[in-house]
């Protein structure tokens, strides 16, 4: 697929500090950067195994400083870029059963404004999406009362779907978002509001 778009796709477990550090160097002269990894391990916090903890906040918000890490020197030499970190709704407010994934996400939000502030001089812009609730394999798992709970909280009265959040993406990286930047854009059905 990324042939056919005329690019290319690099693998890489962005867990892992070296992994992300050669996703950046494989995939080149970067202008944007998405942060889309996210897993959820999902458990009362009295019960939460250190592994669940550990898995969650590597995976959701370790990934982040890794791949930022790797590519902001690169950005602020070219005095340009569009950094996107992928947050949640959860991160905003916070969710039961859900403390690991909540930290790892209010994280991502926290370092995005940091990081905001730090590269701002170098007209590197580094922006939040938060979405709501979204058709993905992280929410099918979910029981359909859960679901229908979601749903009755949700202005809009539907789950988001992918093409969604890539639009909120797709606008912060484009020019029309070159005055933004810190910020964070929640893409939820009016469900944080």
């Amino acid at each position: 697929m990324a042939k056919e778009a005329g690019g290319s796709a690099v693998q890489a477990d962005v867990s892992v500090a070296d992994e992300a550090q050669r996703l950046v160097e494989e995939a080149g002269d970067l202008d944007i950067l998405v942060n889309n990894a996210g897993v959820t391990r999902d458990g009362l916090l009295a019960r939460m195994s250190d592994e669940d903890w550990r898995v969650v906040l590597d995976t959701n918000l370790a990934s982040v400083f890794y791949t930022c890490r790797a590519v902001t020197r690169k950005m602020m030499k070219k005095r340009a870029g569009s950094i996107v970190n992928v947050s949640s709704i959860v991160g905003v407010h916070g969710n039961w059963g859900q403390t690991n994934y909540g930290a790892s996400k209010a994280g991502i939000i926290g370092f995005t404004k940091s990081l905001a502030r730090e590269l701002g001089s170098r007209n590197v812009r580094a922006n939040v999406v938060a979405p709501g609730y979204v058709n993905t394999r992280l929410t099918d798992v979910l029981p359909e009362d859960a679901k229908q709970a979601m749903l009755l909280n949700t202005p809009l009265g539907r789950l988001g779907d992918p093409e969604d959040v890539a639009g909120a993406v797709r606008f912060l990286c484009s020019d029309e978002a070159s005055f933004i930047t810190g910020e964070v854009l929640l893409v939820d059905g009016g469900l944080g509001m």
